[in-house]
Protein backbone atom coordinates (compact mmCIF):
# COMPACT_ATOMS: atom_id res chain seq x y z
CA UNK A 1 0.00 0.00 0.00
CA UNK A 2 1.18 2.93 -0.95
CA UNK A 3 1.24 6.34 1.60
CA UNK A 4 1.53 9.80 1.19
CA UNK A 5 3.44 11.62 4.43
CA UNK A 6 3.25 14.85 4.60
CA UNK A 7 5.17 17.59 6.46
CA UNK A 8 3.50 20.76 7.41
CA UNK A 9 5.44 23.63 8.63
CA UNK A 10 7.23 27.53 7.82
CA UNK A 11 10.29 28.26 6.52
CA UNK A 12 10.31 31.65 8.08
CA UNK A 13 9.08 31.05 11.48
CA UNK A 14 11.82 28.11 11.21
CA UNK A 15 14.40 30.09 10.86
CA UNK A 16 13.15 32.54 13.53
CA UNK A 17 12.59 30.17 16.19
CA UNK A 18 15.32 27.34 15.56
CA UNK A 19 19.19 27.92 16.07
CA UNK A 20 21.54 26.86 13.19
CA UNK A 21 23.27 23.99 15.04
CA UNK A 22 19.42 22.64 15.11
CA UNK A 23 18.48 23.17 11.29
CA UNK A 24 21.50 21.41 10.43
CA UNK A 25 20.67 18.08 12.77
CA UNK A 26 17.30 18.45 11.13
CA UNK A 27 18.59 18.62 7.60
CA UNK A 28 20.94 16.04 8.87
CA UNK A 29 17.99 14.10 9.93
CA UNK A 30 15.91 14.15 6.46
CA UNK A 31 18.98 13.23 4.83
CA UNK A 32 19.68 9.88 6.64
CA UNK A 33 15.98 8.65 7.05
CA UNK A 34 15.55 9.10 3.23
CA UNK A 35 18.59 7.15 2.79
CA UNK A 36 17.55 4.67 4.99
CA UNK A 37 14.21 4.39 3.18
CA UNK A 38 16.20 4.49 0.25
CA UNK A 39 17.78 1.27 0.87
CA UNK A 40 15.09 -0.61 2.83
CA UNK A 41 13.17 -0.48 -1.16
CA UNK A 42 10.60 1.89 0.49
CA UNK A 43 10.67 5.08 -0.92
CA UNK A 44 8.51 5.98 -3.68
CA UNK A 45 9.71 9.84 -3.67
CA UNK A 46 10.56 12.35 -1.56
CA UNK A 47 10.54 16.26 -1.85
CA UNK A 48 11.02 19.22 -0.25
CA UNK A 49 8.81 22.07 -1.23
CA UNK A 50 10.08 25.57 -2.09
CA UNK A 51 8.67 28.44 0.53
CA UNK A 52 5.00 29.13 0.67
CA UNK A 53 5.66 32.62 -0.29
CA UNK A 54 6.94 31.47 -4.30
CA UNK A 55 3.52 29.32 -4.93
CA UNK A 56 0.98 30.31 -7.18
CA UNK A 57 -2.87 29.27 -6.83
CA UNK A 58 -5.08 29.06 -9.72
CA UNK A 59 -8.90 29.97 -8.76
CA UNK A 60 -11.57 30.23 -11.51
CA UNK A 61 -12.55 34.16 -11.52
CA UNK A 62 -15.54 35.47 -13.71
CA UNK A 63 -15.14 31.60 -15.02
CA UNK A 64 -11.88 32.34 -16.62
CA UNK A 65 -8.74 30.80 -14.59
CA UNK A 66 -6.60 32.67 -12.82
CA UNK A 67 -3.07 32.48 -11.24
CA UNK A 68 -2.50 35.05 -8.57
CA UNK A 69 0.46 34.89 -5.76
CA UNK A 70 0.99 33.05 -2.51
CA UNK A 71 -0.59 29.64 -1.37
CA UNK A 72 -4.09 28.61 -1.35
CA UNK A 73 -4.18 28.39 2.70
CA UNK A 74 -4.35 31.62 4.70
CA UNK A 75 -1.94 30.23 7.51
CA UNK A 76 1.73 30.26 7.93
CA UNK A 77 1.80 26.69 8.41
CA UNK A 78 2.08 24.61 4.57
CA UNK A 79 2.88 22.08 2.77
CA UNK A 80 7.15 22.10 3.23
CA UNK A 81 7.60 18.28 1.88
CA UNK A 82 6.61 14.64 1.34
CA UNK A 83 7.28 11.20 1.08
CA UNK A 84 5.53 8.76 -1.11
CA UNK A 85 6.49 5.15 0.75
CA UNK A 86 5.02 1.77 -0.34
CA UNK A 87 4.42 0.15 3.24
CA UNK A 88 2.04 -0.67 5.75
CA UNK A 89 -0.05 1.50 7.45
CA UNK A 90 1.71 1.26 10.74
CA UNK A 91 4.71 1.67 9.21
CA UNK A 92 4.15 5.27 7.56
CA UNK A 93 2.81 6.02 10.95
CA UNK A 94 5.92 4.93 12.26
CA UNK A 95 8.13 6.79 10.03
CA UNK A 96 6.03 9.81 10.70
CA UNK A 97 6.04 9.24 14.31
CA UNK A 98 10.29 9.82 13.71
CA UNK A 99 9.98 12.86 12.22
CA UNK A 100 7.51 14.03 14.61
CA UNK A 101 9.91 13.35 17.95
CA UNK A 102 12.68 15.31 15.69
CA UNK A 103 10.65 18.05 14.55
CA UNK A 104 7.65 18.04 17.28
CA UNK A 105 5.57 19.51 14.28
CA UNK A 106 2.65 18.03 12.92
CA UNK A 107 2.97 14.85 9.85
CA UNK A 108 -0.08 13.89 7.72
CA UNK A 109 -0.20 10.41 7.08
CA UNK A 110 -2.70 9.49 4.15
CA UNK A 111 -3.11 6.67 1.76
CA UNK A 112 -2.71 7.09 -1.88
CA UNK A 113 -5.56 5.27 -3.53
CA UNK A 114 -5.24 2.76 -6.56
CA UNK A 115 -8.70 4.30 -8.03
CA UNK A 116 -11.11 6.58 -7.86
CA UNK A 117 -14.00 5.34 -5.11
CA UNK A 118 -16.69 3.37 -7.03
CA UNK A 119 -20.39 5.27 -7.28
Amino acid sequence: MKYMIMMFGDAATMMETQSPEWIRDMIEFMQKLDGELKEAGELVDGQGLADPSQAKTVRIKDGVPVATDGPFAESKESLAGYWVVDVSKDRAIEIASRVVAFTEGPIEVRQIMDAPPEI
